[in-house]
C-alpha cells in the first residue's frame, strides 16, 4: 500500500429538501454572492426563484450561460472580472460539473493578479480563492466533493485538468430530486462519466481488497440505478444512490493507498472534447473499450479477470482470456444498452485530427507514466479502434 496524505474538507448536505438550508449554511460566508448558472433549465424548474428568495439578505450578482466543457474565455475571466469589480465574498454554482468547475477556477482567480490560466495549467500555484459552493442538478462529475476542475481554451485547444486545495466547495446542497428532470442522455453520460472515474483508479498495479470492494460495488451501483433512472426518472432511491456515488465516485478515497493510474481514459477524452467539444461522458464511454482491448496483456489480465467476475458475475471458471474479453464487451454492451452512441463517427468525429489530437495528448498529459504506458501510436490507434 503506498503512503498518503488525504482530507476533504466538503460539507455535504444531502436529500430531500436539502436546498431549504442554503441560507443557513451560506451565511458565515458573507453577505455578497456570486450565482453562476448555465443555461435557462432552473428558471424553468423554479430553482432559480428559489434561490433567490433563500438569498434574499444577500447581494446578490449573477453570471449565467456557461457550457459544458466550461471555457477559459469568456465564463471564467467574465466571473473574475466581477469577483473583483464587486468584491464578492463566496461564489455559488447552481447547476452540474461544468458549471462548478468554472466557479472554482474563478474564485481562484479572483484572489489572483496575474493571469488566470497559469493558475489552472499549475505554472503558478494557487495560494488563495473565495469561498465556493454549490446546489447540484446533475449526478455526473463529483466535482461537488474534490478539489478538481477541468477548464477548456477554445484558441488553443486545451483542456486542464486543474487541481487546489483551496478549491474544495465549502458546502454542496444534494438534493435528488433536482435531477428528476435531468435528460435520459445527460443520465446516461453522467452514469457513464462517473463509471469512467472509478475505473481510472481500480485498473492500476498496486491495490487492496478494500478498495477493489468499494469500486466493484459502486460500478454494480452505477449500472443497476441508471437503467432505474432511465425507466422511472423520479425513481427517488434510483436517483439518490446514483447522485451519491458519482459524489464519491472522483474524490480519491477510492484510491487511497493504490499507486497511480494515470487517468489514460480522461487524457485521451480531454482532447475530443476540447476539439470537438462532445458530450465529455459520452466520449469516455466511447474510448474505454477500445483502451481496454489495447491494453489487455499477460500483464493486465488477472485485473480484467478480476473486473469481468465481481462486476459482471462472468463464470470464472471459464479461460482467463475469455473472461476478460467477455468483460470488456459487457462494458461496450452497457453502454450501449442506456443509449450513449459508441463510435467517435456518431458524435461527429472522423480521422481528420486524429493524428493532431494523439500528438497533443502525447506531449501534455503524461501518459508514458500511465499503469501502461501509452505512447504517441498508441494514443492514435484507440482513437481509430474508436471511430
Amino acid at each position: 500500500m503506498q503512503n498518503f496524505d488525504y482530507m476533504t474538507p466538503t460539507r455535504l448536505i444531502f436529500g430531500k429538501g436539502a436546498v431549504d438550508k442554503l441560507a443557513d449554511a451560506i451565511r458565515p460566508y458573507g453577505k455578497r454572492v456570486l450565482l453562476a448558472y448555465g443555461g435557462g433549465s432552473i428558471k424553468k424548474n423554479g430553482l432559480y426563484d428559489k434561490v433567490k428568495g433563500l438569498l434574499v439578505d444577500c447581494e446578490v450578482f449573477e453570471l449565467s450561460g456557461i457550457q459544458p466543457n466550461p471555457k477559459y474565455d469568456p465564463s471564467v475571466l467574465e466571473g473574475v472580472r466581477i469577483c473583483k469589480e464587486q468584491t464578492i465574498d463566496i461564489v455559488l454554482a447552481v447547476g452540474g460539473g461544468s458549471v462548478l468547475d468554472c466557479c472554482k477556477a474563478i474564485a481562484a482567480g479572483a484572489k489572483y493578479d496575474g493571469d488566470v490560466w497559469d493558475l489552472i495549467t499549475g505554472e503558478k500555484p494557487t495560494l488563495d480563492a473565495l469561498p465556493v459552493a454549490d446546489i447540484l442538478t446533475l449526478a455526473a462529475t463529483g466535482s461537488e466533493y474534490d478539489a478538481f476542475a477541468v477548464i477548456s481554451r477554445t484558441d488553443t485547444n486545451d483542456k486542464i485538468g486543474y487541481f487546489s486545495p483551496n478549491v474544495y466547495p465549502v458546502f454542496s446542497i444534494l438534493d435528488p430530486e433536482l435531477t428528476f428532470s435531468v435528460s435520459k442522455k445527460q443520465t446516461a453520460a453522467g452514469c457513464a462519466d462517473a463509471m469512467n472515474h472509478v475505473m481510472e483508479q481500480y485498473f492500476t498495479g498496486d491495490t487492496t481488497l478494500l478498495n477493489d470492494g468499494f469500486c466493484e460495488s459502486m460500478l454494480k451501483s452505477l449500472m443497476a440505478n441508471a437503467r432505474v433512472c432511465l425507466e422511472n426518472p423520479e425513481d427517488y432511491r434510483a436517483r439518490a444512490e446514483m447522485m451519491l456515488a458519482c459524489t464519491y465516485g472522483c474524490n480519491g478515497i477510492l484510491a487511497l493507498g493504490n499507486s497511480p493510474s494515470g487517468w489514460p481514459c480522461h487524457a485521451m477524452e480531454h482532447a475530443l472534447s476540447a476539439y470537438y467539444d462532445i458530450t465529455h461522458g459520452e466520449g469516455l464511454a466511447i474510448i474505454t473499450p477500445p483502451w481496454m482491448r489495447h491494453i489487455l496483456s499477460e500483464r493486465t489480465l488477472p485485473r480484467f479477470v478480476k473486473y469481468g467476475v465481481n462486476v459482471f458475475g462472468i463464470d470464472a471458471t471459464l479461460p482467463p482470456r475469455e473472461i476478460a474479453e467477455k468483460a470488456i464487451q459487457a462494458t461496450h454492451d452497457f453502454f450501449v444498452s442506456i443509449g450513449i452512441p459508441m463510435t467517435l463517427r456518431e458524435v461527429g468525429i472522423d480521422e481528420g485530427r486524429i493524428d493532431e489530437m494523439a500528438r497533443h495528448v502525447a506531449e501534455n498529459e503524461g501518459l508514458e507514466n500511465a499503469w501502461v504506458p501509452l505512447s504517441e501510436a498508441d494514443i492514435a490507434a484507440i482513437f481509430r479502434a474508436s471511430l
